[in-house]
């Protein structure tokens, strides 16, 4: 099973160069790295440099996919806000689609080249009994948002092979979940699941995605617990059930990142892996 995914790493904060986390993807046998716009060196900037990114990932023999900035918010009311993030996307799909032979040489054909995104859930305001998102409030300015950013991106990707693809984090809220199915309602979009997100929330999130299983074509893989809430673990340090989720990642033909915040952590998985592969 495990033998023929497609393994690859995140980017890692004690990796300061894109070669050191090349070397590292190497040495543990790992097909690919996500690359995390919330990096500084991972700035449009740079990665607009793809000569640069592809002559590196060719004498490597990997290839890559792209984590959006967390903080991208294409729904902010502010629409100065909201055109900047439109235009970050914009121009990431760009990188996308000259980096896409990548994949084609040393990845999954059949696997979609993937742009990760997070929902922004806005701010609330407090009040005596309760707090009120604003985008729940305002739901239909919201929805707006989103309407926009699809047909965007509908346009943007074009016939590549690209999909932009929605992770859960801390919970979604009901607004947002409205709005995630309204984007899966466009061949352009996808899910991810991060499996330790979902476990240290206690599985909330797990209902929605498995009712969209058919649109799951990514994970961030790392282990994590309940109690205490625990994400990013190394695979085999948590209370997840793995073998059920890289089934299903394997039945669902998706692409897993060992979403690990440390080298010593990847390493561990890596070798978690391994054994079970014997």
């Amino acid at each position: 099973m495990i033998n023929d995914m497609q393994f690859g790493m995140p980017t890692l904060i004690e990796n300061k160069t894109l070669d050191d986390n090349i070397a590292l993807c190497k040495r543990l046998g790992l097909k690919f790295i996500e690359l995390n716009m919330n990096f500084p060196e991972y700035q449009l900037e740079q990665l607009e440099q793809t000569e640069t990114f592809i002559k590196a990932a060719e004498q490597a023999k990997i290839y890559y996919t792209i984590h959006l900035d967390e903080n991208l918010n294409i729904a902010d009311f502010n629409s100065l806000v909201t055109d900047a993030y439109l235009e970050t996307v914009r121009r990431t799909i760009e990188i996308a689609k000259k980096l896409l032979p990548l994949r084609d040489k040393y990845g999954n054909p059949t696997q979609p080249l993937t742009l990760n995104m997070h929902m922004h859930h806005g701010i609330y305001i407090t009040l005596p009994d309760k707090k009120v998102q604003m985008y729940e409030r305002d739901f239909d300015t919201y929805m707006k948002s989103f309407e926009r950013f699809r047909k965007c991106c509908e346009k943007w990707i074009g016939e590549s092979d690209i999909k932009i693809v929605v992770e859960n984090t801390d919970g979604f809220r009901d607004y947002e979940k409205k709005s995630i199915e309204f984007l899966l309602e466009s061949p352009f979009f996808a899910l991810t699941w991060d499996i330790g997100h979902s476990k240290a929330i206690g599985e909330k999130d797990v209902p929605f995605i498995k009712s969209h299983v058919d649109r799951l074509i990514h994970f961030h893989i790392h282990d994590g617990s309940e109690n205490p809430p625990k994400n990013h673990l190394a695979l085999g340090d948590g209370e997840i059930d793995l073998d059920d989720r890289l089934k299903l990642a394997e039945s669902c033909n998706a692409r897993c990142v060992l979403e690990t915040k440390t080298v010593a952590a990847l390493e561990k998985s890596v070798e978690y892996l391994k054994k079970q592969i014997q």
